[in-house]
């Protein structure tokens, strides 16, 4: 069943920031991170505890809280942030496709293992044996 657009929740009534998640203090700079990449609407830092020799995250500055909170009105959005993917992918050091490539993850709530409540991607790739996730 289709959703008519005009009942899907308006993104300009979400808060753009939430002070008590963790990414966004990251984004205002309360929290230290190695940046990857920053732009108006994105952006991407190294995970602090990576599983792969490449493994960062790309997270959208407006707060959306996981995919579960994704609807029309982010298309937009969700469409430039995938097309930065495998810019961001290669740029950091993963081998190019196909012999190469990259792991793309969102977690998306408690059983999905979404740790926080913040959409995020994260980016992993290089050499292999790193089996984890």
């Amino acid at each position: 069943m289709n959703t008519p657009i005009s009942s899907l929740q308006d993104a300009s009534h979400a808060p753009d920031h939430d002070p008590h998640c963790l990414f966004c203090k990251i984004v205002a700079k309360q929290i230290p991170s190695r940046a990857v990449y920053e732009d108006a609407e994105f952006y991407a830092f190294h995970d602090i505890a990576p599983w792969a020799p490449v493994h960062f995250l790309l997270i959208p500055k407006q707060h959306i809280a996981s995919m579960a909170h994704i609807s029309e009105v982010h298309v937009g959005l969700m469409g430039r942030m995938m097309a930065l993917v495998p810019r961001l992918a290669l740029q950091e050091g993963c081998n190019p496709y196909p012999e190469g490539g990259y792991r793309l993850v969102t977690n998306t709530g408690a059983e999905g293992g979404q740790e926080v409540r913040h959409l995020h991607f994260h980016i992993m790739g290089g050499a292999r044996p790193w089996l984890r996730g």
